[in-house]
């Protein structure tokens, strides 16, 4: 028999033996996900002996990584900007560097009245679910043409008590907005931006688990900045903005396309690598 400490060490041990750089975290959240202890009752507990049943259960999770599965599909959830939120297959997992446009978004919104937003190619609802929490004065439209996405979506809106002003439904970004929905002062976007010919080429733990419909943007990566700032302006008020995040070298390319489309005081802003990673302007226009 083994202690959680031991076993934590060993699976951490074999994680960087494979290359991954945050082995520490990634054997951590295996071993509370197989136990069923959280991270607290895993340091309280870390002399104690597993039992050979739950032993197994870890193992089993850490050999379902090492083969591609990523970390948070296994447990099932995954944290963003300070909301623990539930995923699947069926969303993208979040991450970081969506932080910059949720974080964009919310000190934008900060100094708006209280404002309807939407989140576009909302995935589990990430975005929409930050600004609502940090800016209560805003209601929130999570859209996704993905029926499994929104059931995500609504998952998320319950878990983290937001019911009251966040909603969910289906929405195609490549088709102009329904009249039904109305207008909203600010459109937050996530598209996919893949170009179809790199698919191939990511890792085997993107490629081969998330959502091909939520990484592929067609030929060049562009396809749905193309048909959202061609038709969604008419879903913003005027002195509205609209926010995407957008792909490595994809900054410049999308910025036109919202020049085209009538958007003004164009703006990027980096990631903490230093790539510009979120591409924003206001729509001067009337609806």
């Amino acid at each position: 028999m083994t202690t959680y400490n031991n076993l934590y060490m060993d699976i951490r041990r074999r994680l960087r033996e494979a290359g991954i750089s945050s082995a520490s975290l990634e054997a951590r959240e295996l071993v509370c996900c197989g136990s069923g202890k959280t991270r607290e009752e895993l340091l309280r507990d870390a002399q104690l002996y597993v039992a050979p049943e739950t032993e197994e259960i870890i193992r089993t999770l850490t050999d379902r990584h090492l083969n591609g599965e990523p970390v948070a599909y296994l447990l099932g959830e995954w944290e963003f900007y300070g909301l623990t939120l539930d995923v699947t297959e069926a969303v993208l997992i979040p991450r970081v560097d969506t932080e910059v446009l949720a974080g964009e978004a919310i000190a934008w919104l900060k100094g708006q009245e209280p404002c309807r937003v939407l989140d576009l190619c909302a995935g589990s609802g990430c975005i929409g679910l930050a600004l609502a929490r940090h800016v209560p004065g805003c209601r929130v439209l999570l859209g996704e043409i993905s029926e499994a996405a929104v059931r995500i979506c609504r998952q998320n809106i319950r878990r983290t008590g937001q019911t009251g002003r966040v909603s969910a439904m289906v929405l195609d970004a490549l088709a102009p907005p329904p009249r039904a929905i109305g207008t909203f002062r600010c459109i937050v976007c996530n598209p996919p931006y893949i170009p179809r010919g790199d698919i191939g080429t990511l890792e085997r733990s993107v490629k081969d688990f998330e959502p091909y419909q939520a990484l592929c943007g067609g030929e060049d990566g562009l396809d749905f900045y193309r048909a959202v700032t061609r038709d969604w302006g008419a879903a913003l008020a005027p002195g509205g903005r609209l926010l995407f995040e957008v792909g490595i070298d994809q900054a410049e390319a999308v910025l036109a396309l919202m020049e085209q489309a009538g958007f003004e005081e164009l703006c990027t802003l980096p990631d903490d690598q230093g790539i510009q990673r979120v591409a924003a302007g206001i729509w001067k226009k009337d609806s």
